[in-house]
């Protein structure tokens, strides 16, 4: 895996000379934000040596690599799934290449259902913590200390002081904002009422597909992560509702300025914070 996610990165590195700090995982309805960044280089996944290729629709697949102000930025239009079909150290192996980029710090972006009951379809939450629900974990197997430790701490693992600055910006921008806890799940089907009582019951505040796999080896190799959902609907548990894929989009196109605007304002105090030696 080491030599594999070394070929992608030295192929990225030949494309650019922008060496980024900072990744950014757009998800569904949310890739709009890499068209903002500027001296962009715009590679397709099925360029990038044994990157995996995404099927979902809204994932345009590309890595765009750009700046935002003076700040390189490394931003996935999209990202693959373990729905689709992937093994999990396929649905992660970009956050493998990002870390031999040096990549210190990662934005992470998705669709999700809401569950706390005072949220509303086009509200933004910031993750606190997770439930890895998915029945599998991406580190599962032999371990590569050139990645990391065999048993990575979780702690603080969405990093409270961007998390801070996330909630302080956002409702700064009269965004509605929330904190709370995201459910992985496998999809690709949504969840049934009975399954929204249970996560509700666990103390889940949102529930998605993605994310959690991500943020669990972006931990391994010591990236700071900040997770953000746009909730595009809410589940009341009471009875199962009709759901699509377009609506999903739709409401991630809605709030694609706010949230826009939001990641600028963020993206200055992720790069301070990696100046500093704190952990």
């Amino acid at each position: 895996m080491y030599e594999r996610a070394e070929r992608a990165a030295q192929y990225i590195r030949s494309k650019t000379s922008l060496r980024p700090d900072i990744a950014i995982v757009l998800g569904s309805g949310l890739g709009g934000f890499a068209d903002e960044l500027t001296d962009s280089i715009k590679v397709p996944y099925a360029d990038i040596p044994g990157f995996p290729r995404s099927t979902a629709e809204g994932h345009a697949g590309k890595l765009v690599i750009g700046n935002s102000g003076d700040i390189a930025i490394a931003a996935m239009q999209g990202r693959v799934h373990f729905y689709e079909g992937h093994s999990l150290a396929d649905v992660t192996f970009p956050m493998r290449v990002f870390g031999r980029l040096g990549i210190r710090a990662a934005i992470l972006t998705n669709a999700a259902g809401g569950i706390a009951p005072d949220m509303v379809p086009g509200c933004l939450m910031v993750l606190n913590d997770h439930l890895n629900l998915q029945g599998s974990n991406p580190l599962i197997g032999a371990n590569d200390p050139q990645f990391g430790v065999r048993f990575p701490d979780m702690a603080d693992v969405y990093r409270t002081k961007y998390r801070e600055a996330a909630l302080s910006i956002g409702r700064k921008l009269s965004i509605p904002m929330f904190e709370g806890v995201y459910a992985a799940l496998t999809g690709p089907s949504y969840e049934t009422a009975a399954e929204i009582r249970m996560l509700r019951t666990l103390g889940a505040d949102a529930v998605g597909m993605s994310t959690v796999p991500e943020v669990i080896v972006a931990r391994h190799m010591g990236i700071r992560c900040l997770a953000i959902s746009c909730i595009t609907n809410v589940h009341g548990g009471v009875k199962s509702e009709i759901l699509t894929h377009e609506e999903v989009l739709e409401i991630g196109n809605r709030v694609r300025s706010q949230f826009i605007a939001l990641v600028k304002e963020l993206l200055p105090v992720i790069e301070n914070d990696l100046k500093t030696n704190d952990r």
